[in-house]
């Protein structure tokens, strides 16, 4: 099969096509035919070297295709060859087929494609646990979301206007503030022509947001906190412009006795029953169009490397597709 290969750390161009032998899944194992890859902020974190992995490795944490075949122990767990399934957090999926642990599978609901399955699983569960889980929003409440027009901005952007939130976000265009507003922001910062604080300060008569939502990191960071309302809480849930420096969090007391957390995926999808209703909540919203995707970014898997470039350099909006 032919599949991305990461064996040392770098730039785009480290990420080679190969051939490898096509896995045999083993006991709770599932292979999968990959039809659709979802490219994720994380996988730049594995080519770069700020995520630690033993090398060589194929990238990816996000797939969508037809189970193949069906290791030992797996038919209990509901699923057989034919079956349309998507997987988020199993990496590998930079390839032709991808070994999964059943219990990591969802399967996909008739009418929603593995395109679709693909662009919504694992940024659609951030966008839900984030919004229903870290900081349950309320209709009334204010929230600020970074990155307002990325995958993950325009979905949480329409879930917490779903929930009647008032949404403030940044972006860096005019065109993607008119994606922004589409979506559902009340308010959208083009930050390279405004300060971000003092627009939010403007919009909420000083008073500040009840969250906000920053998965830019350590240049919006100070920013961030300085945007909420005393008791608000800042979601840390990324950091594409790098890396938060040492905090003292006595500045937490400081400008209102603010609350700071750093969450990840995989703490909110912990359990089966979490994974099922997140995923579900998630697709059948897409099923039924109640949540937009944009996946007008599709590249073959053969340009890996100019995909993770675009992405990283926010030559994109939404969802960053590759096709085996």
């Amino acid at each position: 099969m032919k599949a991305i290969q990461i064996r040392e750390t770098g730039g785009p161009e480290v990420l080679q096509l190969v051939d490898l032998p096509i896995p045999v899944p083993g006991p709770g194992q599932v292979l999968i035919r990959v039809e659709s890859v979802g490219m994720n902020f994380i996988e730049i974190y594995f080519r770069k070297g700020q995520y630690k992995a033993t090398l060589p490795m194929t990238p990816g944490s996000e797939a969508a295709g037809t189970v193949e075949e069906c290791g030992p122990g797996v038919n209990g767990c509901g699923f057989k060859p034919g079956d349309t399934v998507a997987a988020v957090g199993v990496l590998g999926s930079y390839a032709e087929y991808a070994l999964v642990p059943a219990a990591q599978l969802i399967k996909v609901p008739d009418g929603v494609t593995p395109e679709q399955a693909a662009a919504a699983m694992l940024q659609g569960m951030t966008a839900h646990y984030l919004a229903y889980s870290t900081w349950p929003l309320k209709s009334g409440e204010t929230c600020l979301i970074h990155a307002g027009a990325g995958g993950v901005g325009l979905l949480l952007t329409q879930m917490a206007a779903k929930i009647g939130a008032r949404v403030i976000t940044t972006v860096s265009t005019e065109e993607k503030a008119e994606l922004s507003r589409e979506a559902g922001a009340s308010d959208v910062i083009v930050y390279s022509q405004q300060d971000f604080v003092a627009e939010v300060k403007r919009l909420t008569n000083n008073k500040g947001v009840d969250v906000v939502y920053d998965s830019v990191g350590k240049t919006t960071f100070d920013g961030s906190l300085n945007c909420l309302r005393p008791r608000g809480l800042m979601a840390l849930f990324g950091g594409s412009s790098g890396a938060v420096p040492p905090f003292d969090l006595i500045q937490l007391s400081g400008k209102g006795s603010l609350f700071l957390t750093r969450p990840t995926l995989w703490h909110y999808i912990s359990t089966r029953d979490e994974l099922e209703k997140r995923a579900g909540d998630v697709l059948n919203w897409v099923k039924s169009g109640d949540l937009k995707l944009r996946m007008e970014h599709m590249y073959p898997l053969t340009e890996a490397g100019q995909a993770q470039s675009d992405m990283e350099n926010r030559r994109t909006t939404g969802k960053i597709l590759l096709e085996p």
